[in-house]
C-alpha cells in the first residue's frame, strides 16, 4: 500500500498565527475565512466509524475507447499515460478496470478476444495488456479489474453463463500472468444480470487454478444482486464486493445530485462499489463526477468509484466521443486535451489511498442541504493524516466551513488545494492555496460555489506540466501494407467496430502480413448486432479513391467503406457511409447506409465469379456526388448520390468470414477541401451548416440542414479568420458574447464577432471564447446555430473544409 507521506510541522509562534489569520481575513481572496450566509462545522474525528476506502478508478473498454492512444506519437502517448496514472501528476488512478475482449462491439468499437476459437489461446491480442503494464509501471499499487462485455460465439454454444466461459476467464487470467500482471478483481457479464450458480462455479475454479487472491465483483449491473447475496451464504462467500452501475440520480450520464443507497446491500456488510459511473463529457461532466464520489459515500456508503471511460481515444464520429478524463482523438498530430474531470478526480486520488477509512462524522452535506454541496473525510491507515474533500458544485453562494480536528488526527498544517470546475482555464485546476494551521484543533475557510476543495495534512501532490501539440488532420495520400503491424494487433489508424481485424501472415500464396478478420463465428454480443468492419482516417477527407487487395476465404462478400461518418449509439450497423460490396459469386453493389441502418443500393451488377482463395483488387472512388466501383482494375459501375460529402474509410465483411485485406490505399482525386466546402456536423454527418434558403440578406439565420451539396452549404474559411458564404460573413448577432446568442449572415465588416478559428474540431470565436453550437444537440432541419461556452460536446464538433 502506498501511503501518502505526512507533513510534520511545529506549531508556529503566536505572532505568526496572528499574521496568518490577518492574511486569511484580508488578502486570501475567494478561499479566505469570513462571514457568509451558510456555515458548516465538519467533525474530523479520527475515532469515528466509517467504511474502508477501496479507491477511485476508470475503465478502459466497454467500447474500444483506448484504441487510438496506442497510435499516438511516443512523446504524447507517455504524457497522456502520466496524466492518467503517475502519482502526484494527474488523475493518479487507484483502480484500472479493463475489458476482457470478446470480438464484439461494446459501445465505440470491439476489442479482440484472447480465444477467437475454443482450441487456441493468443495472449498477444489487444492493447489492454499494454495499458495495464503502463499503469503498473507508473503506480505499482494500482488495482487491476477485468470484466467481459461479450465473448466469442463458441463458449456454451453461445451461452455466456456456462462452464466454457468460466474456463475462458481463467485462461484470460493466465494471459495476464504471462504479461507479468496480477489481477485483483474479476467480474461476470457487464450489465447483463447474473447467475448465482455460475458465480459460485467461478469462485471454485479460481481457487482451484491458483487464483484465490482474485476477488469477485458482482454483478456489474443494478442492486438486484444484493438480495441473493443477503440470502445465499454460498453466493455471499463467492462475492467480495457488490458492484452497481450508475446508482446516482439520473443514471447513465445523470446529474448525480443524490446517490440513493440500498438497505439490503448495506446490510450484507460487503463493500459497495459504483463499479461503472460517469458517461460524462471530460469537462462539463466534472461536477457530476465529484458529486458521485462524495455523495455516493454520504448517501449510500460507496467505497469505490470507477469512471467510464478512462480516455476518449476514439474517432469523433462515434458515440460518447468526448467522454473520459482525457480526449485523445488525433493520433496523427498527437494533440490531446486534459479534462476538468481529471482534475476533479485528482482532488481525491492524490490525497488518499486504498485502505484509508472514511470518517462518518466528517462526511455530510454543507448546511445539511444537497443544494449547498457535500463533503467526505478520510483518515490514513496509521490514523494520523486525513484529507477532507468538499464540493460546492450545486451551491450558489460562498459558505463558511469550520473543521474541528480530534481523535488522534494530526493538528499540524493543513494544505488547501482547489479546482474551479466552472473555469476552462487550466491554471484554475488543482491549485494549491495558502495553508492553514489549526488553533485549538480548529480552523475555518470560505468555500466558493462551483469548486472542489481538498484539505489535507499530506504532501507530495503535484500537477503535470506537459502540453499538447497543435491539432491537425491526417493527410492524403495514405497507404498501409500492414507489414509493419505487430501480429495480433490492429493496424495504425484503423479501429475495429465489430469483429477482430488483426495482422496475421498472408494466405493465398502471398508473403508478408495481411489484415485478417479473426472472429470465425458470431460472438455473444453486448451491443447491437452488426457485421464485422473497421474504420479509420480523417473525417475531413472528401474526394478520393479507397482501394485494397481482398482474399475471400469463405463464401460471402468483402466491403470497401468510403465517407464513413456518424455511427449510431448502441447500434454499430447504423453508420453514415458508402461501401462497395463484392462477393465470391461475382455480384457487386454500391450501397448507402445511414444511422438507422437503412441500406440503399445505388448501383449493382455482376462480374465473373471471384471465388475463394484468390486475391482481387477492389476500388471505390468518391468524387463529389459521383461514386465509381472497380474490380481488378476494371470499372464495373457508378452511381450519383450527394448525401455524404466527407468521411473516413474502412474495410468489412458480410458476415463472420476470415477474409484478408492487403495494401490499403487512399488517393485524392478531383478537387480537395482547400478552405471551401461544407461544414458537417460530427453529431450527425448527414447534416450541414446551412444558409437559410440560400439568402444573402443581412440577418439570414445560419442553421442545420440535410447536406445537399448546394451553394447554401459551400462555406469558405478565409485567411482573414472569417467564415464566408455568398459574399457574407458568419456573424454573432449584435456582437453579444452571452451563451445562446444566435449566429446569422451579415455584411463582412471586420468585427470581432465575425472572427472564427478551428480548434480541435470546434469553431471558436476568439473574442468571446465561445464555440459554434447546435443548441440542445437538435439536428432538425432549420435549427439556428448559436454560440455557447466551449464544453467539448459533440454538438460543438464540426468537420470543416481545410483552411
Amino acid at each position: 500500500m502506498n501511503s501518502v507521506p505526512r507533513t510534520t510541522l511545529r506549531r508556529p509562534a503566536v505572532a505568526a498565527v496572528l499574521l496568518l489569520l490577518c492574511a486569511l481575513l484580508i488578502g486570501a481572496g475567494s478561499h479566505s475565512a469570513g462571514a457568509t450566509g451558510t456555515s458548516t462545522t465538519i467533525a474530523a474525528n479520527g475515532s469515528s466509524a466509517g467504511r474502508t476506502f477501496d479507491g477511485i478508478g476508470a475503465i478502459s473498454g466497454g467500447g474500444g475507447n483506448t484504441r487510438l492512444l496506442t497510435d499516438y506519437p511516443a512523446a504524447q502517448q507517455q504524457q497522456i499515460l502520466d496524466y492518467l496514472f503517475k502519482p502526484g501528476y494527474g488523475a493518479d488512478l487507484q483502480i484500472l478496470k479493463v475489458e476482457i475482449g470478446g470480438d464484439t462491439n461494446s459501445t465505440d468499437g470491439s476489442e479482440s478476444s484472447h480465444m477467437h476459437t475454443a482450441g487456441t489461446v493468443d495472449c498477444g491480442t489487444g492493447y489492454e495488456w499494454w495499458l495495464m503494464q503502463q499503469a503498473k509501471a507508473r503506480n505499482p499499487q494500482i488495482k487491476l479489474y477485468g470484466l467481459a462485455w461479450g465473448a466469442p460465439g463458441w463458449p456454451g454454444g453461445g451461452s455466456f453463463w456456462s462452464t466454457d466461459t468460466v474456463n475462458y476467464l481463467v485462461k484470460w487470467l493466465g494471459c495476464a500472468t504471462s504479461h507479468g500482471l496480477t489481477i485483483d478483481y474479476l467480474g461476470g457479464w457487464n450489465e447483463r444480470g447474473y447467475d448465482v450458480g455460475w458465480y459460485e462455479q467461478l469462485r471454485t475454479a479460481l481457487d482451484g487454478a491458483g487464483y484465490g487472491g482474485v476477488r469477485i465483483v458482482a454483478a456489474d449491473s443494478d442492486w438486484s444482486v444484493a438480495g441473493d447475496v443477503a440470502s445465499n451464504a454460498a453466493f455471499a462467500k463467492s462475492v467480495s464486493a457488490i458492484g452497481v452501475h450508475y446508482p446516482c440520480q439520473g443514471g447513465d450520464g445523470g446529474n448525480a445530485d443524490t446517490c440513493p443507497g440500498n438497505a439490503t446491500a448495506t446490510g450484507t456488510g460487503k463493500p459497495l462499489w459504483a463499479s461503472e459511473n460517469g458517461s460524462q463529457d471530460l469537462n462539463s461532466g466534472a461536477p457530476a463526477l465529484i458529486r458521485s464520489i462524495t455523495r455516493g459515500y454520504v448517501d449510500a456508503h460507496f467505497t469505490a468509484y470507477v469512471n467510464w471511460p478512462v480516455v476518449a481515444a476514439i474517432y469523433p464520429n462515434l458515440p460518447y466521443s468526448t467522454v473520459g478524463l482525457v480526449l485523445a482523438d488525433q493520433p496523427s498530430s498527437g494533440a490531446y486535451t486534459v479534462g476538468r474531470s481529471l482534475w476533479a478526480t485528482a482532488q481525491v486520488t492524490q490525497f488518499t489511498a486504498p485502505g484509508w477509512k472514511f470518517l462518518d462524522s466528517g462526511s455530510g452535506y454543507l448546511g445539511g442541504s444537497e443544494s449547498n454541496g457535500s463533503y467526505v473525510t478520510l483518515k490514513s491507515t496509521d490514523g494520523t493524516d486525513y484529507s477532507t474533500v468538499i464540493e460546492t458544485t450545486t451551491a450558489t453562494a460562498a459558505q463558511n466551513v469550520t473543521v474541528d480536528v480530534s481523535g488522534g488526527l494530526s493538528t499540524g498544517a493543513v494544505h488547501v488545494w482547489a479546482t474551479n470546475l466552472n473555469s476552462g482555464n487550466s491554471a484554475d485546476h488543482l491549485v494549491q492555496q495558502g495553508s492553514l494551521t489549526p488553533s485549538g484543533g480548529s480552523y475555518s475557510l470560505t468555500v466558493q460555489p462551483g469548486y472542489v476543495y481538498t484539505l489535507t495534512t499530506t504532501t507530495g501532490q503535484g500537477k503535470g506540466t506537459a502540453t499538447s501539440p497543435a491539432p491537425g488532420s491526417l493527410a492524403l495520400p495514405y497507404s498501409d501494407s500492414f507489414d509493419s503491424t505487430t501480429v495480433g494487433q490492429q493496424p495504425r489508424y484503423l479501429s475495429q467496430m465489430q469483429g477482430a481485424f488483426e495482422a496475421t501472415a498472408c494466405a493465398g500464396g502471398r508473403s508478408g502480413r495481411c489484415l485478417t478478420q479473426q472472429a470465425p463465428v458470431k460472438p455473444i454480443e453486448w451491443d447491437g448486432d452488426s457485421n464485422p468492419y473497421t474504420i479509420g482516417g480523417s473525417l475531413n477527407w472528401n474526394n478520393y479513391t479507397v482501394a485494397a487487395d481482398v482474399l475471400l476465404r469463405q463464401s460471402g462478400s468483402a466491403q470497401l467503406i468510403a465517407r464513413a461518418g456518424t455511427q449510431h449509439a448502441f447500434g454499430p450497423a447504423g453508420i453514415n457511409s458508402y461501401y462497395l460490396q463484392a462477393g465470391d459469386n461475382g455480384a457487386w453493389s454500391i450501397v448507402r447506409n445511414n444511422t438507422s441502418h437503412t441500406l440503399t443500393t445505388l448501383a449493382s451488377g455482376s462480374v465473373a465469379a471471384l471465388g475463394t482463395g484468390t486475391w482481387h483488387h477492389l476500388a471505390l472512388t468518391v468524387n463529389g456526388p459521383t461514386l465509381t466501383a472497380a474490380i481488378d482494375g476494371t470499372t464495373v459501375g457508378s452511381a450519383t448520390d450527394g448525401t455524404y460529402s466527407t468521411g473516413m474509410v474502412g474495410l468489412g465483411t458480410s458476415g463472420y468470414q476470415t477474409d484478408q485485406f492487403d495494401n490499403l490505399s487512399v488517393t485524392p482525386v478531383g478537387t480537395q477541401n482547400s478552405g471551401t466546402g461544407p461544414i458537417v456536423a460530427v453529431a450527425d454527418t448527414a447534416k450541414c451548416v446551412d444558409d437559410d434558403t440560400g439568402s444573402t440578406a443581412n440577418g439570414t439565420k445560419v442553421q442545420m440542414w440535410d447536406c445537399n451539396g448546394t451553394g447554401a452549404q459551400n462555406w469558405t474559411l478565409a485567411s482573414d479568420g472569417t467564415v464566408r458564404l455568398g459574399g457574407k460573413c458568419m456573424d454573432i448577432t449584435g456582437a453579444n458574447t452571452s451563451d445562446g446568442t444566435l449566429v446569422e449572415l451579415w455584411d463582412c465588416n471586420g468585427g470581432g464577432n465575425q472572427q472564427w478559428k478551428t480548434v480541435g474540431g470546434t469553431l471558436v470565436n476568439p473574442v468571446s471564447g465561445k464555440c459554434l453550437d447546435d443548441p440542445a444537440s437538435d439536428t432538425a432541419d432549420g435549427t439556428q446555430l448559436e454560440i455557447w461556452t466551449c464544453n467539448g460536446g459533440a454538438n460543438q464538433q464540426w468537420i470543416t473544409p481545410l483552411p
